[in-house]
C-alpha cells in the first residue's frame, strides 16, 4: 500500500495567514474575503494570526503578495480579486499575468499562494462565485481559504 500524504482541513492557533484582496470590483471582492475570513476562524485560524491587505486592483495582488512573502512570516497567502470580461483584450492580459505570478510565487518560495482570483466572463458570474453557500458556483473565497489551510497541512506532512 502506497503512502499518502494529504492535508486535513483544520487550521492550527499559531499558522498565519495574509490575504491579498483587490478594491477593484469591490461588490464581488468584500463578499470573496468576509467568506474567505469567516472560512478560515470557523476552521480552527486565529483572526490575530490573519492580515488583509488590500490592493487598487488585480494586476497588483502579485506585488503585495510578493512582498508578504518575502518577510517570511505567513504560512499561506491568499490572493483574492475578480476580474470580469468587457470589450477588450484587457481581460486575458490581466487575467493571465496574474495566474502566471501567483502561481510563480509559490513555486519559487514553497509557501502556499492561492488563487483565489475570479476570471469571469459577466457580472452574474462573478457574483454567483462570491454567493453563499447555496450559490450555483459556490463561494470561492471560501475555497481559497479551505485551499490554503490544506496545503499548509500537506507541507508541514512533507516535512516531517
Amino acid at each position: 500500500m502506497p503512502n499518502i500524504l494529504e492535508g486535513k482541513c483544520k487550521a492550527s492557533q499559531d499558522d498565519k495567514f495574509a490575504v491579498v484582496v483587490s478594491r477593484f470590483n469591490e461588490f464581488v471582492t468584500e463578499k470573496l474575503l468576509n467568506s474567505c475570513i469567516e472560512t478560515l476562524t470557523k476552521n480552527g485560524a486565529s483572526e490575530k494570526n490573519i492580515d488583509i491587505v488590500k490592493v487598487p486592483g488585480a494586476f497588483e495582488i502579485p506585488t503585495a503578495a510578493k512582498n508578504l512573502l518575502d518577510l517570511n512570516k505567513y504560512d499561506a497567502v491568499i490572493c483574492i480579486g475578480a476580474v470580469i470580461r468587457g470589450d477588450t483584450s484587457h481581460y486575458d492580459h490581466i487575467c493571465n499575468a496574474i495566474s502566471t505570478e501567483i502561481n510563480y510565487l509559490g513555486v519559487l518560495t514553497g509557501v502556499p499562494v492561492i488563487f483565489g482570483v475570479l476570471t469571469c466572463e459577466n457580472i452574474d458570474q462573478a457574483m454567483d462565485r462570491a454567493a453563499g453557500k447555496g450559490g450555483k458556483g459556490g463561494n470561492k473565497g471560501s475555497e481559497a481559504a479551505l485551499a490554503a489551510i490544506e496545503m499548509i497541512n500537506v507541507i508541514k506532512k512533507l516535512k516531517s
